[in-house]
């Protein structure tokens, strides 16, 4: 049956209209099930119990279980879900001051193979339909003492690979019939589809845009992002440029210093010029290790000296030490779990 979340305010609409029922109804049956949380149609009383049966009988309001909740010492919360075929992914929930973001995956796995990132080592499964991309939003919502206030596609998988449940899921999001949630209030992050990046430009909503850069050459961007392959550095940078030009919000570039691979004061030289011509900020991100994968975390100093080079260039930086390290939730370290878990996979990350 149908997940009744895989639709938008208006395909709703028109599935009622389908099935004889006044367009009024759609308003009903999702403040249900996003303003009060309702997973049944039985407890939808101001339908009527006919109306009641014949959801239930060609619909679902689906629900994501639970699987298991890693808790960091800094706060950061990993919610593990079991979809219902079997798979499960992964969600972060990050409190920060008065902020309360959620960090979600949209897709099982991940094609694109990074090579300092975890969530493509276990291949790809499948996208994520818009009911389980929501889903990931809704359960947090209900089971946390805190209101949500930004969303970040950043978990597991490439946004743009799954575009189309994608947009449908941030239009519910962002609906004032949905959650609510403000278009400013979300950020896509992808590794560089340009198909992507030109269709987003005309969704129509202000939704931010985060593109992970991670190196300056396409040498290095190869070697570190496959996908660089086929959409290399200059048409990727081209693409950010037409997407500013039709009115896309300012670009975030995000950049993971890798110790000795990525850091050096060439790269930062290069990555400010790149900043500057993409009026651009930088979301700099400190490796956070990965079991299994060979990349070191930069020391501080290192750190801070490749930021001041930016800002000498007059580059706008933001430094992110991800939250999460200790229970594998923090930037890249997201990963596919086998249908049979093991422990090993969530052993702290060495020191």
């Amino acid at each position: 049956m149908k997940d009744i979340k895989d639709l938008s305010f208006d395909e709703w609409k028109a599935e009622l209209v389908q099935i004889g029922q006044p367009a009024f109804r759609a308003g009903q049956i999702f403040d249900w099930i996003y303003k009060k949380g309702a997973t049944r149609f039985e407890d939808m009383t101001n339908l009527g119990r006919d109306l009641q049966e014949k959801l239930g009988r060609a619909y679902i309001v689906g629900t994501l279980e639970l699987f298991g909740v890693f808790r960091s010492k800094d706060r950061a919360e990993k919610y593990v879900f079991r979809l219902h075929d079997g798979p499960r992914i992964e969600s972060v929930l990050i409190p920060a001051g008065g902020r309360a973001t959620v960090c979600v995956s949209t897709q099982v796995g991940c094609k694109f193979a990074c090579a300092f990132c975890a969530s493509g080592r276990h291949g790809f499964v499948r996208h994520l339909a818009p009911s389980e991309i929501v889903g990931q939003v809704l359960f947090l919502r209900d089971h946390i003492d805190m209101a949500l206030t930004n969303i970040v596609f950043m978990g597991m998988g490439e946004p743009f690979d799954n575009y189309e449940n994608l947009v449908k899921a941030i239009v519910i999001l962002n609906s004032p019939h949905g959650l609510g949630i403000a278009a400013r209030r979300m950020t896509v992050s992808t590794a560089g589809i340009i198909p992507g990046i030109e269709r987003f430009k005309k969704l129509g909503l202000q939704v931010n845009l985060s593109v992970s850069l991670h190196a300056t050459s396409d040498a290095q961007r190869s070697a570190l992002m496959p996908l660089n392959k086929k959409y290399p550095l200059g048409k990727l940078l081209a693409a950010c440029e037409n997407y500013l030009k039709e009115g896309g919000r300012k670009i975030t570039l995000e950049y993971v210093l890798l110790k000795k691979v990525n850091d050096t004061a060439e790269d930062a030289f290069h990555l400010a010029r790149i900043a500057a011509r993409l009026k651009a900020k930088i979301n700099l991100i400190p490796f956070s290790p990965v079991i299994g994968l060979p990349f070191e975390v930069p020391e501080e100093g290192r750190v801070l000296d490749f930021r001041r080079k930016l800002e000498d260039k007059g580059v706008p930086v933001t430094l992110r030490h991800s939250k999460g390290r200790d229970i594998q939730a923090a930037c890249g370290q997201l990963a596919l779990l086998e249908r049979n878990p093991s422990d090993r996979l969530f052993r702290c990350a060495p020191k």
